[in-house]
């Protein structure tokens, strides 16, 4: 519901301390929490990069902290290909309530043209999970992606605050999820009812510690700006795929992921910095992850 993605190679000073200051905060607050616990044997499910726990207990908080390289969300970079710091806390009551935060440093809005400062993305979002008939499970809830600071977008676009409302349903380890957006939607103004429909496997290999993972998705944007960029061949909507396999090492754990779209190259999702670079933040990429839960 963003599994981390990283490779390790230079990352912005600024976005790193920013991101460093944001997930130290993060894990004071989950670690000094009233009655902070993990559950060992609890029913997950993945929200972004965070992971949800369900407790048998009624009330649980924990906290995760991740490295990964090229950050991706529905397949677009949003570290232009740079790694990621990343980290949040999770409050989960036995009822299938949830609600939590996640925080990593981002580029993309300053790479795609913004000026100012705009390095952090700060998600909130709370939801209910719970299960039906044996194996069959279903999550529902309600995200808001935050990108603190000051900044100016390109002409003709929006902030890049979106609040998403979801779905899923899901049976042992496979699972459909629906995402609606309630407005505009990363920059793109007038975006309601811009929606993220994906399909997500997640196998665990027996008692190996390893999970094999798959899933694909489409983005679909709605709306009159959104229209006017598909009548000019330069359409925002596509669709993503992506394979992996993670090992779980006594708490940490490790992942190998490989993505793709089909985005046009040179297209909406293409960018030239001032310095004359040009980046398809769409394209093939293969990741490494490690993320911990305690």
């Amino acid at each position: 519901m963003k599994t981390n993605e990283v490779s390790f190679s230079k990352m912005n000073e600024m976005s790193f301390a920013k991101a460093n200051q944001l997930l130290s905060s993060l894990i004071l607050v989950a670690l000094t929490a009233s009655g902070a616990a993990v559950a060992a044997d609890g029913e997950t499910t993945e929200h972004k990069e965070g992971i949800h726990v369900i407790p048998a207990s009624d009330h649980t908080f924990t906290a995760n902290v991740g490295l990964a390289s090229n950050y991706v969300f529905r397949g677009i970079s949003q570290t232009v290909d740079k790694p990621a710091l990343q980290g949040g806390f999770d409050y989960a009551h036995a009822s299938g309530f949830y609600a939590g935060i996640w925080g990593s440093n981002v580029s993309w809005i300053i790479g795609s043209g913004a000026t100012g400062d705009a390095g952090l993305e700060l998600d909130t979002y709370a939801g209910f999970k719970s299960s039906f008939a044996g194996d069959f499970s279903y999550d529902v809830g309600f995200v808001r992606y935050n990108y603190p600071g000051s900044y100016t977008p390109p002409a003709t676009y929006a902030k890049a605050d979106t609040d998403e409302v979801y779905g899923a349903i899901g049976y042992k380890w496979i699972s459909a999820k629906y995402s609606r957006a309630l407005g505009q939607f990363l920059t793109v103004p007038g975006a309601s009812g811009t929606s993220y429909l994906e399909a997500n496997a997640s196998y665990p290999v027996g008692d190996s510690g390893v999970t094999l993972g798959a899933h694909y998705g489409k983005q679909t944007y709605k709306g009159t700006f959104a229209d006017s960029l598909a009548a000019a061949g330069n359409t925002a909507t596509y669709s993503d795929y992506k394979l992996g396999v993670t090992k779980d090492f006594s708490g940490y754990v490790l992942g190998l992921a490989y993505s793709n779209t089909n985005a046009r190259k040179g297209g909406y999702y293409t960018y030239t910095s001032t310095s004359g670079v040009t980046k398809d933040w769409g394209r093939s990429a293969m990741a490494l992850s490690v993320t911990h839960a305690f």
